[in-house]
């Protein structure tokens, strides 16, 4: 059982978990809290609550809902957009203790790094699929929410067995979805530049 007595470990935990609040809040918190639950992994005091059958009857239900309005163009804009205010606090949230006071409580400097991590990772999310609910079909629009799912549930596994692994596989995942958000904007210039009407 994974536990965060270590501080690079707690590091580890606390930035995987903040990133992924960034991308699919309620089934990050329905993972860590049935991991906490089952006793895959010690929880700190304050993520302790995540365990509760009603935060995880809850994040359940909510991640069944996030899964069926991720995948409908123009409405998973709108969502990414209203959960800024719930994904980046939560991101603090679980983030917080990536870095752990003396005695083991939450630091500020925690909090925010949190916060920092999971409004990026929401902005690098949420710009990416606004280029992508440009295009007529819905099948990028799938790919790229199943995607982003199968990442979600491969990260939450390893944070239980490999918490560093988990922390690298995220790294790489941000600067592939930098390098994927700079081509798609590219590709929209450049066919907003083809299909722009002549001057007479």
């Amino acid at each position: 059982m994974e536990n965060l007595n270590s501080p690079a470990l707690a590091f580890a935990i606390g930035i995987t978990l903040a990133w992924l609040a960034g991308v699919r809040v309620y089934l990050t918190v329905f993972g860590i809290g049935i991991a906490g639950l089952m006793g895959w992994l010690q929880l700190p005091d304050h993520l302790q609550v995540v365990q509760s059958p009603w935060v995880l009857g809850v994040s359940g239900v909510l991640a069944l809902v996030e899964f069926g309005t991720d995948k409908i163009p123009g409405v998973d804009s709108i969502w990414d957009l209203i959960h800024t205010l719930v994904r980046v606090p939560a991101g603090a949230f679980l983030g917080a203790s990536a870095l752990p006071m003396a005695d083991g409580g939450t630091s500020i400097a925690g909090i925010v790094l949190g916060g920092s991590v999971a409004l990026g990772s929401h902005a690098l999310k949420s710009s990416t699929r606004a280029l992508i609910n440009g295009s007529p079909e819905p099948v990028s629009n799938w790919s790229a929410s199943l995607a982003e799912e199968s990442l979600v549930l491969v990260a939450l596994w390893l944070v239980v067995a490999h918490p560093f692994w988990a922390l690298a596989l995220l790294a790489a995942a941000s600067l592939a979805g930098i390098a994927m958000l700079v081509l798609l904007l590219r590709l929209f210039r450049r066919f907003k530049n083809r299909h722009r009407p002549e001057m007479a």
